[in-house]
């Protein structure tokens, strides 16, 4: 596959495009320089509309389109209950979380950690988020992302590399979350269109130019690509593992991701207004919706237009190439778009967990503009070890997201235990919640190496699930054994209501609609 000249210009039209917006939404404004609410939290002031474009535009990347195509190629649509599922969960964050972080102020993760337990899990989880964000997330998103251009384009993979390093960091150096965010509306507008181009498109194809026809066509050659719930003889159970997706694992993963993750709820922490980022979880919800027809659809029309695939994860390039000139160029800017969003969310939040969470703390009373100034230098050396690091950690997998998944899913469960005791549960201690932290990654390395080994398999989602139980026990009793120390907690809860408005509820309501409806139809 290769690009046309026109394609190329419409490329370049996007990157200079998105570059001059980012500088234009995030200027000075009469001579004032930025402070850190400014840089790190967008001073406070993004709408509803800003937010939910960005969390999806954070979340979506190369690893969620190359992969998640190639996996519905492979799996079928059961492997949309990643996108699916997390609507729901973006509700419950809306609903039960923001109200207490918001309440709190809270900037950062490990700051809600040091206001409800004490010091030693912050610094303990500001180091574990920028050690993952760094050598996992950066480095998988710049290796995916670079695999991705080169697949298309023929351009060298270094290079390719380099320039997504620059331009990702580049975009969003000077104006912090506010130049992500706000133009992040754009990315995800490009993102969506480019999405439904290709499924329009190859769906005609499949439909002989009708596109119902293409997806009736799909449904009836490949029933078994169709199923949501796999049984225990599928080959792919291991992957998802039948009603997990529903009630076991899965809630871990995405309670963590959406809810405790730094680099997605930060937007969410930068609303003007609690009402405002309640009403912004609710469009992302929506636009989760909507993801499958962009990341699983070209996997599946695959199944007819290209069969006979080296490698699954090419699904999703080969589509590409059966459109027209002009489009192509379009729907690449689409890639690059997510690939960019996201890379800016991430370095974004290192440089805001590091200067806020680590180095204020050492250094006390600096000027905020000293503030904003290392949160720079930090989002430059984050970029560069990520880029420096990523041939060497990636080169030699053969499926980089699973290699995302066993690290990330070390530390999933306990991060959702210490949060959730933490925001629910007043007798939770720090040394429940460092046993949970210590003791959920212990035991998940001892299960992952013993079905590595073939001594005692167990499906990663079920891992997860498993690890949960056993680390929130933990919490639990050395809680109950070692309670907190008076004047631990410092988390606010006066004044926190989970009352929400008719239309966050109306929304809420046509999710549930939603998912009862697809999962009952391809039960």
């Amino acid at each position: 596959m290769s690009l046309a000249t026109i394609d190329l210009v419409i490329l370049a039209i996007y990157a200079v495009a998105i570059f001059a917006l980012a500088q234009w939404v995030s200027r000075d404004k009469g001579g004032e320089k930025k402070d850190s609410t400014d840089y790190f939290l967008a001073s406070r002031s993004l709408p509803w509309w800003a937010i939910g474009a960005s969390l999806i535009a954070a979340n979506i990347s190369a690893e969620q389109i190359i992969g998640m195509s190639g996996s519905g190629y492979v799996i079928g649509l059961a492997i949309a209950s990643y996108e699916w599922m997390a609507a729901l969960t973006l509700l419950i964050v809306g609903k039960f979380f923001l109200p207490i972080f918001l309440r709190n102020e809270i900037v950062t993760m490990p700051q809600f950690l040091q206001q409800r337990y004490g010091p030693s899990i912050r610094n303990v989880m500001a180091v574990f988020w920028l050690v993952l964000y760094v050598f996992v997330n950066i480095t998988s998103i710049l290796w995916l992302g670079s695999l991705a251009i080169t697949a298309v384009t023929g351009v060298d993979q270094t290079a390719a590399l380099i320039g997504l390093a620059v331009f990702g960091l580049a975009y969003q150096l000077w104006g912090g979350l506010k130049a992500v965010a706000l133009t992040d509306a754009v990315q995800v507008v490009l993102l969506v269109a480019g999405g439904l181009i290709i499924a329009w498109i190859t769906l005609g194809q499949i439909g002989g130019g009708d596109v119902l026809a293409g997806g009736t066509r799909l449904m009836t050659e490949f029933p078994e690509k169709f199923d949501m719930i796999l049984s225990q003889d599928s080959p792919h159970y291991a992957s998802l593992p039948g009603l997990s997706v529903l009630i076991g694992g899965m809630w871990i993963m995405n309670l963590s991701y959406w809810g405790f993750n730094q680099y997605i709820i930060q937007r969410a922490l930068a609303a003007k207004s609690l009402d405002e980022a309640q009403k912004g979880v609710a469009f992302a919800a929506y636009l989760k919706l909507l993801m499958p027809l962009i990341v699983v659809l070209p996997g599946l029309a695959a199944l007819v237009l290209a069969p006979d695939l080296d490698r699954p994860d090419a699904a999703y390039p080969t589509m590409m190439a059966l459109l027209p000139v002009g489009l192509k160029g379009l729907v690449f800017a689409a890639l690059v778009a997510a690939i960019i969003a996201t890379l800016g969310s991430l370095v974004n939040s290192i440089s805001t967990i590091f200067t806020l969470d680590l180095y204020a703390k050492v250094r006390k009373n600096m000027p905020q503009t000293h503030l904003v100034l290392v949160g720079r230098l930090a989002a430059v050396a984050a970029m560069v070890i990520g880029g420096m690091v990523a041939q060497p950690l990636l080169g030699n997998f053969d499926q980089a997201f699973q290699f995302i998944q066993d690290f990330t899913g070390f530390f999933t469960p306990a991060i959702v235990v210490i949060f959730i005791l933490g925001l629910f549960w007043s007798r939770a201690s720090e040394a429940g919640a460092l046993t949970a932290a210590i003791g959920g990654v212990a035991l998940s390395g001892v299960l992952w190496w013993l079905d590595r080994e073939g001594i005692f398999t167990l499906p990663f989602m079920n891992r997860v699930g498993l690890v949960f139980l056993v680390a929130l026990a933990a919490a639990v009793i050395v809680s109950l054994m070692s309670p907190p120390k008076a004047g631990t907690m410092q988390i606010k809860l006066d004044g926190v209501s989970y009352r929400t408005s008719t239309a966050f509820n109306i929304a809420g309501a046509g999710v549930i609609a939603f998912l009862i409806a697809v999962y009952a139809l391809w039960w």
